[in-house]
Parts: structure tokens; C-alpha cells; sequence
């Protein structure tokens, strides 16, 4: 049986799907490959002169526009001007700088790959009609999430324990609004996807020289490209999938793309997920909306 690529996604002619983190990366190439099959895709970008560059490189219909995750002001504005969207597919991240706050005061990581995007997902969610993608990552075996000190204020910083924190509550947020959703009795999904091990901007960006030459010479050896990372995104974002599904590769990281039940036991923790969902909307002011 041939493995599922992008070449196999269904029309989606007259739908809209945002992508946040689309000017580079997985982004991208998630933009790039839904636009070829007729999505009205709005690129949701931080740096619009890198969105517009990256949208000069796609066929269809796509539209740049301002999003800075590290800005509620901004993820608000963002969202107020976007009258419906089908599919939400969460992409944006940062992954193991150093200690950094975002305009808000949260840690970078936890604030631009869960918060930020926990903000928009509230403030769109009465406009999706179909799902929301989060983009996950296997590193959140890495992660635990304190609920205590969510922003690292007390704790020593580890950036990779940070990037695995932010990254177990991509899967705890879209376990919390799966179950969120199905209470309110919406027939809006929440997936999230992860790309294995994949060639993107993010290895460089880790700001440690060292760990970048390790990174680099990993990726080099083992890693992916973009387009086999951004697969699992557009399984999850088009298949007909039971709610809260994890799709990636099977094997972790180079297998077939399909659902894949490799999650720990961190983040199949419903008690965790509701109580990070509580804490969140306090951080962020948002709710659920439905």
C-alpha cells in the first residue's frame, strides 16, 4: 500500500484555512500545498515582508496578514478581522532559545507555541466551521507542565525542558478542547500533528552555537524535509479523523503518515489538560467560546 502525501489531499475549493508560521518551514509548505488544491489560505505571519515572499512562491489564492504571537494586542486585531475560517492549523514556534518574555511577560516558548495560540483558537473558534490543527512535536516527552511556574519565574530555565513544556501542552490543549468541543455539542474537531524529525528553520534558532552545530550536523544525518514534516499537518487538517486524533509518521519519525498513539502519560492526563486549559484562559483573557 502506497504511503499518503500531499498529491492525495482532497479539493478545497471555497474553504479557508489560516496557517500561522506560513513564511518559512512546515508553514509553508502547509500553506503552499493547500492553496495548489483551492483553499483560501490567509498566511499569518509575524514578518509580512517574509510572508509576502514566501506567498510570491505559491499558486492560488493567498493572503498575507500580521500575526505576532508574542502580542495578545496583536493575536486580537489579527483575529477581529477575520470573518470565517474552516480550518485552523496552529504551526507557528520557537524552540529552545534562550530565556526570553513576550510582551505579555510569558516565557517566549510557552507564550508563542501554547498561550498565543490558545489565544487565537478562543477568539476564532465561534468562525471555524470545520477544525483546529496544533502542530506538536515527539520532544514533548520532554515536557511537564507546572502549573505553579508556567513562565519560569522561580525555577531554573532549561531551554529544551521549555520547548518540551510548550510542546506537551499543544497536546493537552487539543485534549481539553476535544472534549470542550464535544460537551457544547460542536461538530468542530481538534488534531494535532507532529513531523517526526524534519529539516526547518527552527534548529537554528536554538541562539546556543554549540548546540546549533550539533543540531545541524544531526539534521544533516537523520532529519527530513519540509515537505515530509508538513504531511502530517495536511493528513490531519483533511482526513476524516475521530476528535483529538495525533497523527505523524509511524516509527516516530520516518514511517507512514497516519494516527499514531504514541502520546506519554503526561499527556493523556485529562485533570492536567482542564487545569492547564483554567490557567491559560486567566493568562490570556480568553475563553471558550461556544
Amino acid at each position: 500500500m502506497s504511503q499518503w502525501t500531499a498529491a492525495d489531499l482532497p479539493s478545497f475549493a471555497g474553504r479557508t484555512v489560516i496557517v500561522t508560521g506560513a513564511n518559512s518551514g512546515l508553514g509553508e509548505v502547509t500553506a503552499r500545498e493547500l492553496a495548489r488544491v483551492g483553499a483560501n489560505v490567509i498566511l499569518a505571519v509575524r514578518n509580512t515582508s517574509k510572508g509576502d515572499a514566501a506567498a510570491a512562491g505559491m499558486t492560488g489564492h493567498v493572503e498575507v496578514r500580521k500575526l505576532d504571537l508574542q502580542d495578545l494586542a496583536s493575536v486580537r486585531v489579527f483575529a477581529a478581522g477575520v470573518d470565517g475560517v474552516d480550518v485552523l492549523i496552529n504551526n507557528a514556534g520557537i524552540m529552545a532559545v534562550p530565556y526570553a518574555q513576550t510582551v505579555d511577560g510569558f516565557e517566549s516558548q510557552i507564550g508563542t507555541n501554547h498561550l498565543g495560540h490558545f489565544a487565537l483558537t478562543n477568539l476564532l473558534l465561534p468562525k471555524v466551521t470545520d477544525r483546529v490543527v496544533t502542530v506538536a512535536s515527539m520532544m514533548h516527552l520532554l515536557g511537564y507542565i507546572s502549573l505553579k511556574d508556567l513562565n519560569w519565574k522561580s525555577r531554573p530555565y532549561s531551554a529544551w525542558l521549555g520547548y518540551g513544556q510548550s510542546k506537551l501542552a499543544n497536546l493537552l490543549f487539543t485534549k481539553e478542547l476535544q472534549r470542550r468541543l464535544d460537551a457544547a455539542g460542536s461538530t468542530v474537531k481538534a488534531h494535532a500533528a507532529h513531523p517526526g524529525y524534519s529539516e526547518t528553520n527552527l534548529q537554528g534558532q536554538t541562539g546556543n552555537p554549540i548546540g546549533t552545530v550539533f543540531w545541524n550536523a544531526g539534521t544533516k544525518l537523520v532529519a527530513t524535509d519540509a515537505d515530509f514534516g508538513a504531511r502530517q499537518t495536511l493528513y490531519a487538517a483533511s482526513q476524516d479523523l475521530p476528535g483529538n486524533t495525533y497523527v505523524g509518521p509511524r516509527l516516530a519519525m520516518r514511517g507512514a503518515t497516519g494516527p499514531t498513539p504514541f502520546r506519554s502519560p503526561l499527556a493523556r492526563d485529562a485533570k492536567k489538560a482542564a487545569a492547564l486549559w483554567e490557567l491559560s484562559e486567566q493568562l490570556t483573557d480568553t475563553k471558550f467560546a461556544l
